[in-house]
């Protein structure tokens, strides 16, 4: 590590770090060096050089799903080196359709096929994300007859421009891109080794593009069918009102526990499965809601406390806050808990409580190096208590439990 200014990157600029550190763009077109790239977390993943060479320092963080399977989230450079001559790109940036599957097939002729998924870090209301778009890719692959080989490549969005042109050459020289443009489809196909380019999209046919823009509607097309103008509209407007019981799910435990881990990967599930979960992670939480507040007791107290409002608020509203901070004092849990309760919300607190000993050794950030160097004052689990809870909803150690696991277990338990 050198003492270069630090820049948190959004989760856009992390995406775009990806690629260039796996050979996709050449360049990263928003930070000039020297300086430190770091995550929300404030986990430093790269160095930027006087001259804008980027070297690796930590991994970027991943979650579950077949998006981030590191078999198919390959870098480019990998990808671009095993391909063969001749290879088409598919741009899978929507579910394919019958009609796509085949148009597909049609424009693979010659070559390998690359299925490129446009992965987003995070899945809009009403649409398939990342994960159900690298399933219904994979499920695509095999129904490609005569190419030698189909591969599906999820790879990180970043602020990709949108896919216009079918059977597009692929741009002939990755580093011909605009620098600081964002990489166009005709870019990212080139950098991942393909020839040219085919969007599905693109070729679909009149009927086809209408009865998708049907879609959208057709839930309210049965009712109006069913009732009585006046009825309908009431039917309409209660099932665009009604929710749930909402939900607050509570992770606790000391730095490096992977608390964060298993709460991003929670969440990622919930939006996959169309659930739209809001993630109040403490690192992140730091940087807007809570930023000025010291690490005394009082400040912790009161970062907590302003997590578990701010959870209470998306719970009431028949929403899933999932937050994740340390909390390590009773009563500020005992509080969040409360303000969930008096909400109406389910409240589900979960300990990960991974050793010391182990969390220590995880430690991607240096802080328990510094905390035992005298350079980190009030650090919990080092000068600082952290006050074990006796009131655990779920208790989880993740040095016994992995990831995908303790997600199945929370999700089990609420």
């Amino acid at each position: 590590m050198t003492s270069s200014p630090a820049r948190v990157l959004t989760e856009d600029e992390l995406d775009v770090l990806e690629l260039v550190l796996g050979g996709a763009i050449p360049r990263l077109p928003f930070a000039e060096g020297p300086v430190t790239l770091t995550d929300t977390e404030n986990t430093p993943l790269a160095e930027v050089g006087a001259d804008g060479s980027v070297s690796p320092v930590k991994p970027i963080a991943t979650a579950l799903g077949p998006q981030w399977d590191e078999r198919l989230r390959a870098p480019a450079r990998d990808v671009r080196a095993d391909v063969a001559p001749g290879t088409t790109a598919v741009w899978v940036s929507e579910v394919p359709t019958t009609e796509d599957a085949a148009a597909t097939a049609r424009a693979a002729t010659r070559g390998d096929v690359l299925l490129l998924v446009p992965a987003s870090r995070h899945t809009a209301p009403g649409t398939v994300g990342a994960a159900g778009l690298t399933r219904a890719a994979l499920a695509l692959a095999a129904e490609v007859p005569g190419a030698p080989r189909v591969v599906v490549v999820p790879y990180p969005r970043g602020s990709t421009t949108p896919a216009s042109s079918a059977l597009a050459p692929a741009r002939p020289d990755p580093e011909a891109a605009t620098p600081g443009a964002a990489p166009t489809p005709s870019d990212i196909a080139t950098a991942y080794g393909a020839e040219r380019l085919f969007v599905p999209a693109d070729d679909r046919s009149p009927e086809a593009r209408a009865a998708l823009a049907a879609l959208p509607d057709a839930h309210a097309r049965a009712v109006s069918a069913l009732y009585p103008a006046a009825a309908a509209r009431e039917v309409e407007r209660a099932a665009a009102a009604g929710h749930g019981q909402g939900t607050v799910v509570f992770f606790t435990g000391l730095s490096g526990s992977g608390k964060s881990t298993v709460a991003r990967a929670l969440a990622a599930e919930l939006d996959d499965d169309g659930m739209g979960a809001t993630l109040l992670d403490g690192d992140a939480v730091r940087h807007h809601l809570s930023k000025g507040l010291g690490f005394d007791r009082e400040s912790r107290e009161t970062n907590v406390e302003r997590i578990g409002y701010v959870a209470s608020l998306v719970a009431k509203h028949g929403g899933i806050a999932v937050a994740a901070p340390i909390a390590p004092f009773a009563a500020g849990r005992a509080k969040v808990r409360a303000l969930a309760e008096e909400a109406g919300a389910r409240f589900l607190l979960v300990h990960i409580s991974t050793p010391l000993e182990v969390c220590e050794a995880r430690d991607r950030k240096g802080l328990y190096a510094k905390a035992r160097a005298g350079e980190i004052p009030d650090f919990t689990g080092i000068s600082s208590p952290y006050e074990t809870p006796t009131d655990a909803d779920l208790v989880i150690d993740t040095s016994e439990v992995s990831v995908e696991d303790a997600v199945k277990q929370v999700r089990a338990a609420v």
